[in-house]
């Protein structure tokens, strides 16, 4: 879900992240897309004519540093993010929950791919074990090898897909949280009892 900035949230935002510091246009854009989790990422045409807008307006100056224009908040634009301190308040919350549904969506994901390949294990088993009863050691013992090249292959392939999705969310700018990656671990064990389970039930 974006953050959804409605009509002066971005203009007071930009103030705030110029009141850390100078920052040039680009930076502007990859602070946005950072403090959002990714969830907006906005372009040149949005930030730079707002930047001219503040300009225009007295609270930010702009300088030429090489090839860069840097631009810096003004006393007055430093005096309108104090005034409005509760404002900006509110945008930060709104920002906060927005990446907290990010990280509650990754570890839903991690969590149904966790169901998936248990389901998957224990209905293996289970055909393991039918198959078993009614073959021979010699070919009982074939078709486990089958099988394990079928398991390794499914573990494998949730491997790359849990770790091309987490990686694709740090990307984007995406914040993995240590309580995020706390949630993770338990799934993985959970579904390595539910493994040793599925083949000792």
């Amino acid at each position: 879900m974006a953050p959804v900035f409605s009509h002066g949230d971005l203009r007071l935002y930009i103030l705030s992240l110029l009141a850390e510091g100078p920052r040039h246009g680009y930076d502007l854009m990859q602070a946005l897309t950072e403090r959002t989790g990714g969830t907006y990422s906005p372009s040149a045409g949005t930030i730079y004519p707002r930047l001219a807008k503040l300009e225009e307006e007295g609270l930010v100056t702009k300088t030429v540093d090489g090839r860069k224009t840097v631009y810096e908040i003004t006393d007055a634009g430093r005096a309108e993010v104090t005034a409005r301190e509760g404002d900006l308040a509110g945008i930060q919350a709104g920002l906060a929950d927005s990446v907290r549904l990010i990280a509650d969506e990754v570890r839903g994901s991690v969590r149904d791919a966790m169901r998936s390949l248990r389901a998957d294990l224990a209905a293996a088993s289970r055909d393991e074990r039918e198959q078993a009863q009614k073959e021979p050691a010699d070919d009982a013992r074939t078709r486990s090898r089958e099988q394990l090249h079928r398991a390794d292959a499914a573990i494998t392939e949730f491997r790359g897909r849990a770790r091309a999705e987490l990686r694709s969310h740090v990307a984007r700018g995406g914040e993995l949280t240590a309580s995020g990656v706390d949630a993770i671990e338990s799934a993985l064990r959970q579904a390595s009892d539910a493994v040793s389970r599925a083949l000792h039930g």
